[in-house]
């Protein structure tokens, strides 16, 4: 979101130049840009790329950062069931799914909102799954410095589902651990806690 005039303006000619290159886009499909349920789609679809990428700008520790708590808690902390939307860098195509995270505190702990703010920012940018997981991993560990930290992200690709091998009910796992995770048990723990309904 723009924080000031300036950032309002710098993001109205980005979403500008976008549109005229949307345009383009739909002529060379053979499309006429002048027909009725056209004529206001570049400026939407720059629009809608411009939020999906706005997570460029934004510095996730300084999010991470602004709700850290001291806390003498040392069991783990789980966030399950995160939604996550991102674009594949390879085809600009969406792919979506969930994000589980855990944390074990080391004499902090960290606002709940935050972390599923964390994934949002490095979502909104363009990714591949596996440079999204680390990602996540790496800013939860560097900021709040954790015994250890855990992620693992479930995923459908547009880019497999609707073009190439067009496999609709494949999803793609990856995973990501630090510390105390990387012991057998805690990891088993956390992915058992993440598998099971307990409400």
């Amino acid at each position: 979101m723009p924080k000031n005039k300036q950032d309002e303006r710098d993001a109205q000619e980005s979403i500008t130049i976008m549109q005229k290159h949307y345009e383009g886009l739909l002529m060379q499909i053979g499309e006429d840009v002048n027909r009725n349920g056209l004529i206001k789609t570049p400026e939407r679809a720059a629009k809608a790329l411009h939020y999906l990428t706005n997570g460029y700008n934004i510095d996730p520790s300084a999010i991470l950062m602004s709700a850290m708590f001291e806390e003498e808690y040392s069991e783990m902390v789980i966030v399950k069931g995160i939604e996550v939307y991102s674009m594949c860098e390879h085809h600009i195509l969406p792919f979506f799914g969930k994000a589980h995270i855990a944390y074990i505190p080391n004499g902090k702990i960290v606002g709940l909102s935050k972390i599923p703010r964390v994934v949002d920012i490095f979502s909104r940018r363009l990714q591949v799954q596996e440079r999204l997981t680390h990602e996540v991993l790496q800013c939860i560990d560097e900021t709040l410095k954790p015994l250890g930290c855990a992620v693992v992200i479930e995923a459908k690709h547009m880019c497999m589902m609707m073009r190439g091998v067009q496999k609709q009910n494949s999803t793609t796992t990856t995973s990501a651990f630090t510390g105390q995770f990387n012991k057998v048990e805690t990891r088993n723990e956390f992915l058992h806690l993440i598998s099971s309904d307990l409400s």
